[in-house]
């Protein structure tokens, strides 16, 4: 199988007319929806198998799961295939990203670990049915992240390849380690926060829906050791230290009493973050804007490499510590685990703590869009990215649409390359078409302002308005092409492919949910 140009991922253990079979992953899955929508009964379910690799600042992983589908729907009923059933199959070991330099990715490694894994598995290429890349952290940060997006995309088109920024991968975590369920079957507010080599990723959760995130500099390996001496020491960490007067130098020996002041400020933010009472100190580990959710968070879990130290302490002294480890991740866990600010909260067990990651993308629904859509000449799309939000009548549309707008651009286009997502739009109140025009001043203001590079305009909306909206749109947009589609089922994290328009009236729309472990 080809990766980018001359770049080839090699599987030694299977034969070369097995590999010919990654080819077909498409046509496998359609087949298996097919076969679905053709059954009736006890016969309405299948099973495909799926793959999900997160390649991060610290770990790259792999995780092989068995997705159970099932058509939902009724007899005659426009089919709803929906994930019922998963069962991990394999977990990799965790292994170190390879780095050619600090600011560069080994991608040829990162294809050899990948390739190992699926030998140690057991698993022929031909036997993968979907599946989902998400380069996360510091990694998508690396000067050829984009190269290795596109390599690990290769042939294998079908996966969804995202690189993910920390609101997303904050995320993932979150519904990778059990938080957004736990947050759905108990109604309550549950915050993940993800932390790892770079940064503390927050997502909070409130009865199965995502209330916030917040990105901040607290990760194990902003600081890290050789021989019992400081060896490195990143950027945001520098600026802490010399806004509380910390004298660490690269090359000094680590002073424990030096090193947790610096964890136990990590931890204090963090519950200041948390509560929503942001000291000015605690600003200077802001990665973006500052925390977004309005619930008061009620249960908190832990995830990343730090979260699996919390889990289960190491038991080490501080120099045993930074010797054993190298960095301040045991360290930092320590003073997370005994900050009476973080013990107020009631802490639930994680599902997955350093495995918090995606284990596929399988398929969620195959949907038939409303007879009243407005499409320009666009189509087909795939993998796009959903960002969802619900209309909330206590505080002005305006707000919502543009802050919607602005978070959607920083999770999946933080460096504004021009990357699209489609913006859902659900709960909307009814609308005259006074009220369709201002929506779309609205959408057109937010848009020109955050994705001013001319991609395409996708909605989608749960009411049945979207040729009207999509025209009135279109008109605001002078020739920026926008496609507006409606009675679509779509959640926060999906991707989603939009076919041609059929008959002239609807289009066939994939919607393709990342599966958790969990």
């Amino acid at each position: 199988m080809t990766f980018g140009k001359g770049a080839k991922l090699s599987f030694p253990c299977f034969d070369r007319g097995e590999l010919g079979a990654f080819s077909f992953v498409l046509l496998k899955v359609v087949r298996t929806i097919q076969s679905l929508i053709s059954k009736n009964g006890n016969e309405d379910r299948t099973q495909i198998t799926s793959v999900g690799i997160d390649i991060g600042t610290s770990t790259t992983k792999m995780v092989i799961s068995r997705l159970t589908l099932e058509n939902l729907a009724g007899w005659a009923q426009v089919p709803r295939i929906e994930i019922v059933d998963k069962e991990v199959l394999y977990r990799s070991r965790i292994h170190p990203t390879p780095l050619i330099a600090s600011d560069r990715v080994d991608i040829e490694k990162v294809l050899s670990i990948v390739s190992e894994e699926y030998c140690l598995a057991g698993i022929k290429p031909g036997e993968i049915d979907t599946g989902a890349v998400i380069i996360t952290g510091e990694t998508a940060n690396k000067q050829n992240a984009r190269d290795m997006v596109h390599r690990m995309a290769g042939e294998a088109g079908e996966f969804v390849v995202a690189t993910a920024g920390p609101q997303l991968e904050g995320i993932i975590a979150g519904k990778g380690s059990g938080a957004w369920q736990r947050s759905k079957e108990t109604g309550t507010t549950v915050a993940n926060v993800d932390i790892g080599g770079g940064t503390a990723n927050i997502a909070v959760f409130r009865g199965g829906e995502l209330s916030g995130t917040c990105t901040l500099h607290i990760g194990g390996r902003l600081m890290k050791f050789e021989k019992g001496r400081v060896a490195h020491i990143s950027r945001p960490l520098w600026t802490l230290m010399e806004a509380v007067g910390c004298t660490l130098r690269p090359g000094d020996m680590a002073e424990e009493s030096k090193v947790r002041y610096l964890t136990r400020q990590m931890a204090k933010t963090l519950s200041n973050v948390l509560r929503g009472e942001l000291e000015e100190t605690d600003r200077l580990l802001l990665v973006g804007g500052p925390p977004d959710w309005n619930d008061r968070v009620e249960e908190l879990m832990f995830s990343g490499g730090v979260g699996g130290c919390l889990r289960s302490p190491p038991g080490w002294s501080f120099r045993e510590s930074i010797n054993r480890h190298g960095d301040l991740g045991p360290v930092l866990a320590q003073d997370l685990l005994t900050f009476p600010g973080l013990r107020t909260w009631h802490w639930a067990e994680a599902g997955e703590t350093i495995r918090a990651t995606v284990s596929g993308a399988g398929m969620q629904t195959i949907e038939v869009s409303g007879s009243t859509i407005h499409a320009d000449d666009v189509l087909p799309i795939k993998n796009l990215p959903v960002f969802k939000f619900r209309h909330h009548p206590a505080e002005e549309l305006e707000k919502q649409v543009k802050r919607a707008i602005q978070q959607g651009t920083e999770m999946y286009d933080p460096n504004r390359e021009g990357v699209p997502f489609a913006l859902a739009m659900s709960d909307l109140p009814y609308m005259s078409f006074r009220d369709i025009r201002d929506l779309s001043r609205y959408l057109s203001e937010a848009l020109h302002k955050e994705k001013p590079s001319g991609e395409p305009v996708v909605l989608i909306v749960d009411r049945d308005l979207a040729k009207v909206l999509g025209q009135t749109l279109s008109r605001e947009n002078n020739g920026r092409p926008v496609l507006c589609i409606d009675q679509v089922k779509v959640e926060h994290g999906d991707y989603i492919d939009i076919g041609k328009l059929l008959g002239g009236r609807v289009v066939p729309v994939v919607v393709k949910t990342l599966a958790f472990s969990t």
